[in-house]
C-alpha cells in the first residue's frame, strides 16, 4: 500500500465538498462472495452461467428459471457478512464525508454495514427482493425462497400468475432511470470521485467517473487488477479493499485540522 497516496487521497476527502463513491463487485469478494468477471469469477470459470443473468433466456426458458431459483437458494450472498471495507464506506457517510454511494452490487452489504438508504443508491437492483415482471409485484426474496424451500420449483406471481425474479437488472433490462439520473447527477457534482473494486467497463455505469472527470473532479481508483481509466486518474491505490478502506479512515484521522 503506498502510504503517501493514501495520505493525499486522507486529504482530499477532509477538503472534499461532495466525495462520491462506486462499488463494484471488488469490494464484496472479501465477504465470500465471487465476483463475475475476474480471474476466478462465475462466467470466467463457467460461460454458461451468464445465461442466468439474461432476461431473454430467463423468461423463455423455464428450465433455465428452476436452476436460477435454485441458485438464489444456496447463493454465497445468503450469508455474507459486510467487511471492513464496506463498514469504513459506512463510516465515511457517518461523518459527513461521503455524499452518494452508488453500488453495482445486488448483495444488500452497503445497506447492512449501515450506508443509509437515502445515500446508497443500487444501481442493478438487489436480490434482497423479488419482482413480478408482469405486474410489477415486489415483496422479500425469502418469501418467495420459502415457496421454493416447499417445493415449487418456477414460483409464479400470486397476484397475476406471472414470472418472478430477484428484482436486479439483468442483460437486456433497462436501469431504473431515477436510480440512473441520481447517479449521473451525484458525478457530475462531486468534486472526489472514489471508484472501488469496479472494473469500470460495464455501462453506463462505467461512464460515472468520466462525469465527475469533466465537472473537474479528482478521481481515486481503488482495486486490486487495472482499469481502463487508471491513466487518467488522480491516483490508484493497489491492495485489499478491507485494508484500504479503513487505512484511509485512519489517515483522515490523524490529518491536522
Amino acid at each position: 500500500m503506498d502510504s503517501e497516496s493514501l495520505i493525499r487521497v486522507a486529504g482530499w476527502l477532509r477538503n472534499a465538498r461532495q466525495a462520491v463513491a462506486l462499488t463494484g463487485a471488488g469490494i464484496s469478494t472479501e465477504s465470500g462472495i465471487p465476483d463475475f468477471r475476474g480471474p476466478d469469477g462465475v462466467w470466467t470459470r463457467d460461460p454458461k452461467a451468464e445465461a442466468l443473468s439474461d432476461i431473454r433466456h430467463y423468461v423463455s426458458d423455464q428450465e433455465l428459471r428452476k436452476r436460477a431459483w435454485q441458485g438464489r437458494l444456496n447463493h454465497p450472498a445468503r450469508g455474507a457478512e459486510p467487511n471492513a471495507g464496506h463498514r469504513a464506506l459506512a463510516e465515511l457517510e457517518r461523518q459527513g464525508r461521503l455524499q452518494a454511494l452508488v453500488t453495482q452490487n445486488i448483495d444488500g452489504l452497503h445497506l447492512a454495514a449501515g450506508s443509509s438508504p437515502e445515500r446508497t443508491i443500487e444501481i442493478h437492483g438487489t436480490m434482497r427482493d423479488y419482482v413480478c415482471l408482469d405486474c410489477g409485484s415486489r415483496g422479500p426474496m425469502s418469501a418467495a425462497l420459502s415457496r421454493v424451500r416447499a417445493g415449487e420449483e418456477d414460483p409464479a406471481c400470486t397476484d397475476c400468475g406471472g414470472i418472478l425474479k430477484s428484482a436486479t437488472i439483468s442483460f437486456g433490462q433497462s436501469l431504473v432511470p431515477a436510480d440512473l439520473a441520481r447517479a449521473e447527477e451525484a458525478a457530475a457534482n462531486s468534486d472526489l470521485f472514489l471508484a472501488i473494486g469496479t472494473s469500470l467497463t460495464v455501462y453506463p455505469v462505467g461512464w460515472l467517473p468520466e462525469r465527475a472527470l469533466a465537472s473537474g473532479g479528482r478521481l481515486v481508483i481503488i482495486n486490486a487488477q487495472p482499469t481502463p481509466l487508471d491513466g487518467r486518474a488522480h491516483a490508484v491505490l493497489r491492495g485489499r479493499i478491507g485494508d484500504i478502506l479503513p487505512a484511509l479512515l485512519a489517515r483522515l484521522s490523524s490529518l491536522p485540522s
